[in-house]
This record gives C-alpha cells, structure tokens and sequence, in this order.
C-alpha cells in the first residue's frame, strides 16, 4: 500500500472521528461519572461498532444496506429514535444516560460498553463514510486484503486514542468541581446536540 495514500487515509479518518458527535458525548460524559478503567468499555463499544461498519463496507454488505431502501431506513429510524431519548434524557433527568456528573457511577462495564457500541450503530453515517470512502485508497495491483487489515487497524486504533482523549477530558472536566449550574447547562446542550444530530440522519437519504 502506498504510504502517502495511507497517510492521507489515516488524517482523514482521524479528523473525521475528531469531530465532536453523539459518540464524544457519549464517552466524554461516562468519563466524567465513572472511574477511567470503567470508561474505556464505553469507548471499546464505540470502536467496535465502527469496526463493524469498516467490515461490512469492505466486504460490500454495506452497499447492499444502503441499495435497500427498506433496509437503511430502517437503520436510520432506529438510530434516530435512540438519539432522540438521550437527549431528552440527558436535557430532563438528572441520572440521565448521558449526564455528566462529579459523583462516581457503578455501572457494570458491559452496560458501558453496549451504551457506546448503541450509539455509534445509530449513527448510519458511519456505514456511509466507510462505503464512499474506502474504494477511493484501495490499489488493485497490492493484495487487497492485507490493504483492509492494516485500515482496519487504523480506524480501530484511532477510534481508541480520541474517543479515550475525550473521556479524560470528561473526567477532568468534572474533577474541576463545577457548579451545579455550569453542569446542568453542558448536560442541556450534550443533550440538545445529541437531538440535533437525530434530526439531521432523519432527514439524511441512503442515496447521499
């Protein structure tokens, strides 16, 4: 594989998982209530979901999903209604899914880790950005297999190095001690954020 063609890969991958979305909420909010050690399933379920979207695109399933109207609304809808119900649980309940809290949780790492797999497979954007995107750094004179093992590598390693930079940031933020007030106000806007994101892959069509 040709190393300028992976290093423009990586960067783009990288700047895209950089942007903050449901899943940096998501992780940065369970660092913030949950031990580190804890927080890191969230973010393993998060990389895995992506894991499983880099898969079916490089075998052509995802192609297939979004060809399928049926199919890919049905991804959508889903994905939209679970965004929906964090945000207005993170908005109107204080022990929201997605709170951010100084108090630290117990919860069981398997909750976590189905917490942030969830919210990332609600997110067909993913599927679409991995379908568009992988054909484009594939060189069909090298052994395409070992091309998609070493991407695929790289998506993971890179979903574990941001995604975990957010959930420190969120613990730090909340061993800041921050006022009552200050708290209550990241929790409405993650949570407006998080329906805001719903709406935009409602109104998103598999054909885009």
């Amino acid at each position: 594989m040709d190393s300028g063609l992976y290093l423009i890969f990586l960067a783009t991958t990288v700047m895209l998982i950089m942007v903050p979305g449901p899943s940096a909420i998501t992780a940065a909010s369970q660092g913030a209530s949950h031990p580190q050690g804890k927080a890191f399933f969230g973010v393993l379920g998060i990389a895995c979901a992506d894991v499983l979207y880099f898969s079916l695109s490089a075998t052509g399933i995802a192609s297939l999903i979004i060809a399928s109207a049926t199919l890919f609304a049905l991804i959508k809808w889903v994905g939209v209604a679970y965004l929906f119900y964090l945000g207005l649980s993170a908005i109107f309940s204080n022990a929201g899914p997605i709170n951010l809290s100084r108090e630290q949780k117990v919860s069981r790492p398997g909750k976590l880790f189905y917490q942030g797999l969830i919210v990332q497979l609600a997110n067909p954007k993913a599927l679409l950005y991995f379908s568009a995107l992988l054909p484009q750094f594939i060189d069909p004179a090298e052994p395409v297999l070992l091309q998609l093992l070493i991407m695929g590598a790289s998506c993971l390693l890179a979903d574990l190095l941001v995604y975990s930079t957010f959930s420190y940031m969120g613990n730090h933020l909340a061993r800041k001690q921050l006022k009552a007030r200050v708290v209550n106000a990241i929790n409405k806007t993650a949570g407006l954020t998080l329906i805001a994101t719903g709406i935009r892959i409602a109104m998103m069509e598999a054909k885009n």
